[in-house]
């Protein structure tokens, strides 16, 4: 049985994680309604923090099970696993947000568990359904998000090509209202489900739970409140690459990425895929600009953005396994 304290301890890094996760990605459910200046900023964080908050009334925790059972074995896990992986994370989402690069808070945290567990007890302490879960979402959230997204924006084109284009915009204005809810519903249901499964692991495998695996209500509204509070504070240097540097939105534009991104985090959700958020709504307003024309979308700060995507894992790993090494050689060597 692990001490009280430290569970205490590792579960209190775990929200803090999940008030960065909603900090960092707060861009991923207001860059849009922003950029398109529908809602100022104070209005749109407050707007998107209330969806993700309520996001578990409409979800059941399929991704919470899959993070906390599916991604490692649940007898590697302990408090120095979590803690490690939760350093690794937290390490990459600062080092990001300071940059103002989208990169995914979900594959930091899913890098950071497994560097973390490898160092302990090696590959085969992986499993690899899980992991294949991830490695699909990797490639589809941007691409199926750039696909529905162009998609949208074309239909919507076509419908209303011979609409004044002030009255497009005015529904467009009103209906982005619906679309960002919809994108924050989904922001907050998959994300916030991955640090509910890290703290749920860690208290099954401390015997907290019993014998079986399941999400305490207190650990759904834990996680649901610090995610929710960390996007009401919002990591403004991302909203502007987001929602400014990558393509330039217009409201029928950001409602259309919004649409297109709230449908596959749905999907993913309902599935128990943990997704990439930031990756799923980057490609959908790829998506959107290339509809306009391929040159309006700044392709040097998409490359670079990719860069990130395909980094993120191997770093927050190795920080993860450097954390849980040092831990494991200073409580050894204490006598």
């Amino acid at each position: 049985m692990f001490g009280m304290g430290l569970i205490i301890f590792t579960i209190a890094l775990a929200l803090a994680f999940d008030f960065m996760n909603g900090f960092h990605d707060a861009a991923n459910s207001i860059a849009t309604i922003v950029s398109t200046r529908v809602l100022k900023p104070h209005w749109a964080v407050m707007w998107a923090a209330f969806f993700n908050f309520i996001s578990f009334l409409f979800f059941g925790l399929a991704v919470a099970a899959t993070v906390g059972k599916g991604i490692v074995n649940v007898d590697v896990i302990d408090p120095q696993v979590i803690f490690a992986a939760l350093v690794g994370a937290l390490f990459w989402n600062i080092t990001t947000w300071y940059y103002g690069i989208p990169s995914s808070s979900s594959h930091a945290l899913i890098g950071g568990l497994c560097g973390a567990a490898v160092m302990k007890a090696g590959l085969f302490s992986l499993q690899l359904v899980g992991l294949l879960k991830v490695a699909i979402s990797i490639v589809l959230s941007p691409v199926v998000g750039f696909g529905l997204a162009f998609l949208l924006m074309m239909a919507v084109s076509a419908v209303f090509f011979r609409a004044h284009p002030r009255k497009v915009d005015r529904v467009s204005r009103k209906l982005q209202f619906i679309s960002a809810a919809l994108y924050s519903l989904g922001h907050g249901a998959n994300d916030a489900q991955k640090t509910m499964g890290i703290i749920a692991v860690l208290l099954f495998s401390s015997g907290s739970l019993g014998d079986t695996f399941y999400v305490p209500k207190w650990v759904v509204f834990a996680c649901q409140s610090a995610i929710g509070l960390g996007t009401l504070f919002g990591g403004w240097r991302i909203v502007r690459t987001m929602g400014l540097r990558i393509t330039k939105l217009k409201p029928v534009g950001g409602c259309c990425a919004e649409l297109a991104g709230a449908s596959m985090l749905f999907a993913a959700t309902s599935f128990g895929i943990p997704v990439s958020t930031t990756q799923t709504i980057t490609g959908a307003i790829m998506g959107v600009g290339t509809a306009n024309r391929a040159t309006a979308v700044r392709w040097g700060v998409a490359r670079g953005i990719l860069w990130a995507w395909v980094i993120t894992i191997p770093i927050s790993g190795f920080v993860s396994a450097a954390t849980w090494y040092i831990v494991n050689a200073s409580t050894t060597a204490t006598p």
